[in-house]
């Protein structure tokens, strides 16, 4: 099966395994990363930053109208939900919080469903809120792939285990598990 872009929601403990997930991923990776990591509206940019440090991949906080390029892993921005429109060009609301929680993973990852269908890969990761298990369930039901952090390895387990029990996902590995299919996918593209 041939993808056309990844998503990735995580929240508490994410930071780090975001780097350990992403840091192997080459400069030119032929796909998009959408990441959706909840996190408070002060300093902005901070997160970009430590994450560009330990990653080969450019990465950057998603703008309003910007079109989706592989090669590039697009951050949420604090403060707005995150949605991807039909012609795979980025969306900004400030609608209020969905779960509490504004970036939304369950906002973005049903609007990247609806557009990239079965090309769509989607990964919960370690967090203490339920927030994805909606997005994952509407991945799953797009024919996309679904993948999550396995609750026994992740440092706040609610996250993952709320999206395995919607039924929704596919495959349920530790982070090395997942970094290694992100390293292989793109020999499974060609």
């Amino acid at each position: 099966m041939k993808y056309n872009a990844i998503v990735i929601g995580s929240s508490a403990g994410g930071l780090y395994v975001l780097i350990s997930l992403l840091k192997e991923l080459s400069v030119d990776y032929p796909l998009p990363i959408i990441l959706i990591q909840h996190r408070s509206n002060e300093n902005t940019e901070m997160f970009e930053e430590v994450l560009q440090h330990s990653c080969k991949m450019k990465i950057k906080q998603a703008d309003e109208k910007e079109n989706v390029i592989p090669g590039i892993i697009y951050v949420a921005p604090p403060g707005y939900h995150l949605l991807i429109e039909q012609d795979r060009s980025f969306s900004l609301s400030s609608d209020g919080p969905v779960k509490f929680s504004m970036p939304s993973i369950d906002v973005t990852f049903e609007s990247a469903a609806e557009v990239y269908k079965r090309a769509l890969v989607g990964i919960i990761l370690t967090g203490a809120s339920d927030d994805g298990a909606t997005g994952i369930k509407t991945i799953k039901q797009n024919k996309g792939l679904t993948i999550a952090q396995d609750p026994n390895e992740a440092q706040f387990p609610f996250m993952p285990r709320a999206a395995i029990e919607t039924g929704g996902v596919d495959m349920i590995w530790p982070i090395k598990n997942i970094q290694q299919f992100l390293l292989e996918l793109p020999l499974k593209q060609k």
